[in-house]
């Protein structure tokens, strides 16, 4: 297995060598899977290889916070953690495979994707463009689905025996299940011929990304060190703000970041006509409005569209809202009266969140 390095954008969620900790043992998780693979089947074996160099890009973020919401009830690092933190980037792993397929990426942390390789693979085997994309695509679905059969696994092991194991169990699933449901709700929202208001944009965004990357990895965390369950609610409702405001963010930088840093298109949610927060709010304005409806409508360019939303000041909007959600998250965790650890974490994450450029 190729060995991975720890990027220097680590979100410092948690410790350097704590975040090292869990970069090893996805490792040896991965490794497994291919050596167990092997057995049965060498293509799935190369599979897990292509997986290992996907996963070796990522920024651990999920994994900082199962850790960030165990420490802050005192628990102490263990194989139980580990697992748990890895179930859950084994599962973002997972919808980043199924999402490159939604999107149509090929590109993403400025490499190509798994789906990219077996695009390459069935090119250089003769196979028409076409037909290349759709065998790339098919291979994303298979590894996506290899992934999320491997993280339910590592989740369900990670608190066997313990008195929390039905309510770890029952948050994974949760993360799981929201995750699929804002993914469909972007879908159709992009279907339709109105953009989703902006009160809907930030329900699909907390079931799409803010339960199962914020809310439910600090919930799961905090259950496994022994929290109450409503304790952990709480905790993870706090990061179901910060996880919206995540969000928020990423829709700005995927529409007006830089793609060196971010490592991805910014035209690809354009081009998708998504519903982002960037489109719900510039919406209002009739310029905007209109100008959305002919690039739909086949009657204009997309840097049309682009510089019409530029015009708009969402991204101002965005960013002011961003900053509005994580002040109510710091505040919720104060009057909450969360350990005095979860606060000062929970703090962090705010200032993380809203200087991000990548």
């Amino acid at each position: 297995m190729s060995a991975h390095t720890v990027h220097t954008t680590l979100p410092s969620f948690a410790d350097t060598q704590t975040l090292a900790q869990i970069r090893k043992h996805l490792d040896q998780l991965v490794a497994e899977a291919r050596t167990r693979a092997a057995v049965y089947s060498s293509y799935t074996a190369d599979m897990w290889e292509q997986i290992s160099v996907s996963l070796g890009g990522g920024k651990l973020t999920r994994p900082a916070l199962v850790v960030l919401g165990y420490q802050a009830f005192g628990g102490v690092p263990s194989k139980a953690l580990f697992d748990l933190a890895c179930a859950f980037e084994l599962l973002h792993s997972a919808l980043l495979m199924h999402d490159d397929v939604v999107d149509r990426d090929y590109v993403r942390r400025g490499a190509p994707t798994l789906s990219a390789h077996y695009r390459d693979l069935a090119v250089a085997a003769g196979r028409n463009s076409v037909d290349a994309d759709h065998a790339g695509n098919s291979a994303a679905i298979i590894a996506g689905d290899l992934l999320l059969a491997e993280a339910i696994k590592i989740a369900g092991r990670s608190a066997q025996g313990l008195d929390c194991e039905a309510e770890v169990e029952a948050a994974f699933h949760r993360a799981i299940a929201q995750a699929g449901a804002g993914e469909l709700e972007d879908l159709l929202y992009s279907l339709s011929q109105q953009p989703a208001t902006t009160g809907e944009v930030l329900r699909m965004e907390e079931l799409k990304t803010a339960a199962y990357s914020f809310q439910l990895p600090l919930q799961a965390g905090a259950l496994l060190a022994g929290a109450g369950k409503e304790q952990a609610e709480v905790l993870g409702n706090v990061g179901c703000q910060l996880g919206i405001a995540y969000q928020v963010i990423d829709d700005v930088l995927g529409t007006f970041g830089d793609p060196k840093a971010t490592g991805k298109s910014v035209d690809s949610d354009l081009r998708e006509a998504k519903s982002t927060i960037l489109i719900s709010l510039a919406n209002g304005q009739q310029g905007f409005s209109s100008q959305l409806a002919h690039y739909r409508a086949g009657k204009s360019e997309l840097s049309d569209l682009r510089r019409a939303l530029e015009e708009s000041g969402a991204e101002q909007f965005a960013r002011k809202l961003a900053h509005q959600l994580c002040t109510s998250a710091t505040r919720s965790a104060t009057f909450l009266r969360l350990p005095a650890a979860a606060q000062a974490m929970l703090h962090e994450c705010t200032a993380l969140i809203l200087s991000r450029s990548n």
